[in-house]
């Protein structure tokens, strides 16, 4: 999925040039004719995630440097782009000032946008990975620190928040590699007990003869090596949170007390002498089926009753796709700054490939082929051939992804001087996407093709109307009212559509 660039300009000629070229950058376009319908946008919580603002300084009503602020009130963290006609110092200070990423002067050109783009979503996505590890590490990970565009993750989310809001025991369920972790501390993060400890505990990783001393801690000399005395996991999380990653890993005898500790709401020291008390909130995960366990006498039955209170299944990233490219921009942007490597961006193909593979090991899998490929790269952008042990297992999906670029300079072929006036490099262009639109056999009306090669018009020389006008041969009013006609049949098509 495209990332989604809201476009603010109260002129509609402005705002269909700059949709035209953001989608021609290849993000998907929104467009809003006022800041004040900016910020409605922005701000509603059912509406789409917008990644990145095109924003007209001069309109009526709610400006753009009173977007500006607004968004900074709202502590809403998306790069902002300014574009003007009036390109003063004085504004360009005022709006970076303000925290606007980039400042444009109109009529701004297609490779000058995409650059800006670019930029602002690389260093959003830098800002966010830094602030994710950096909330992480000091426990105060919540949800808007978890990226994902995926209707099912959003439904697995809004589940997690409820039961931040409480101290439901929560059962986090998913394969490896799917951020079960992750969301354990965005609930912890976003409760009453984000102040206090969040302590993990990998129930698979510790031998059977010391789970007991590592959960509940031990007394000096309570066995041979207990030199020191040893609080235990469930007092370091007093107050806090303890999860237990894998807890279907854990042998029956550390079950037995394990479920004692969450019945009484104390736990017994190895070598101890009285139990102590803890307040405790449990979160636990498993890449395992529970309930096959307890069918298979591996775990005990009350236990289970007492951990699967609030169930959450993370599903696999191979049913998430729509989030792989937002976590490659991320992942890149980290690896990049922490190697001080040069690279951009990933290259269209790649993009393409990565989005279509199983990753069986999820989120983990991809972040590791992506640091693999930043630290082996030696160009500004990642492309196939720097994923090389991931495309050795996907011969087929490599060749469809690279299927487009074969097709590609067939349009560059087409007869140049379909509209006469225009140069021949634009019109080839227009043919070619035009002939992608006609490719299902479909007879499209004179006034859509019309309409469509005023449209790269516009975009080939950048906006200037004058010279639009001159090339195609038509007055500016004509070329204006050709314009408002477009955009109301979009608008009567737009209303009349079925909702669904």
């Amino acid at each position: 999925m495209a990332e989604r660039i809201l476009i603010a300009d109260d002129d509609a000629v402005q705002r269909r040039l700059l949709e035209n070229m953001v989608q021609r950058c290849g993000y998907e376009a929104i467009t809003v004719d006022s800041g004040d319908a900016a910020m409605a946008r922005l701000i509603d919580p059912e509406a789409a995630a917008i990644d990145a603002l095109v924003l007209d300084l001069m309109m009526p009503g709610l400006d753009g440097m009173g977007v500006l602020d607004k968004i900074r009130d709202s502590g809403l963290s998306i790069p902002v782009i300014v574009q003007t006609a009036h390109g003063g110092i004085e504004n360009v200070v005022s709006a970076m000032r303000a925290g606007a990423h980039d400042f444009v002067v109109k009529p701004v050109g297609v490779e000058r946008l995409q650059v800006s783009l670019r930029n602002a979503l690389n260093t959003s996505a830098l800002k966010g990975e830094l602030q994710r590890i950096r909330h992480s590490r000091e426990g105060k990970l919540t949800f808007a620190d978890i990226v994902t565009r995926n209707a099912g993750m959003d439904a697995v989310l809004r589940t997690a928040r409820k039961a931040a809001t409480s101290t439901i025991p929560v059962l986090i369920e998913g394969e490896s590699g799917v951020g079960k972790e992750l969301i354990a501390r965005a609930i912890h993060g976003s409760g009453e007990r984000s102040s206090k400890p969040f302590v993990a505990v990998n129930c698979g990783a510790i031998p059977d003869n010391l789970v007991e001393s590592i959960l509940f801690g031990h007394e000096k000399g309570a066995f041979t090596g207990a030199t020191d005395r040893h609080l235990g996991k469930f007092v370091e999380a007093h107050g806090g949170t303890l999860f237990l990653d894998e807890v279907g890993e854990l042998p029956l005898s550390a079950q037995v007390k394990l479920l004692r500790a969450l019945q009484e709401g104390s736990v017994e020291a190895v070598g101890g002498r009285k139990p102590v008390k803890v307040d405790v909130r449990i979160i636990s995960a498993t890449n395992r089926k529970l309930l096959d366990l307890v069918k298979a006498g591996q775990f005990r039955e009350d236990l289970f009753y007492r951990l699967h209170v609030l169930p959450l299944t993370v599903p696999p990233l191979r049913a998430r796709r729509e989030d792989i490219p937002y976590l490659l921009r991320h992942f890149l942007a980290r690896f990049c700054a922490e190697e001080n490597k040069p690279i951009t961006s990933i290259a269209g193909d790649a993009m393409t490939m990565l989005t279509q593979l199983d990753w069986p090991g999820n989120i983990r899998q991809l972040e590791n082929a992506v640091y693999r490929a930043v630290v082996m790269s030696e160009g500004d952008q990642l492309g196939l051939a720097d994923f090389p042990q991931t495309t050795a297992h996907a011969p087929s999906i490599v060749a469809s992804a690279v299927a487009p670029l074969i097709v590609e300079p067939v349009f560059h072929t087409m007869a140049p001087t379909m509209v006469p006036g225009i140069d021949a490099a634009p019109i080839s262009l227009a043919a070619g996407s035009l002939s992608m639109l006609t490719a299902e056999n479909e007879v499209r009306a004179l006034e859509e093709l019309e309409s469509e090669i005023i449209r790269f018009a516009i975009a080939h020389y950048r906006g200037q109307m004058s010279e639009v006008a001159r090339r195609l041969k038509i007055g500016r009013s004509t070329l204006y009212r050709k314009l408002d006609e477009a955009a109301e049949k979009d608008s009567s098509i737009a209303d009349s559509a079925p909702s669904n």
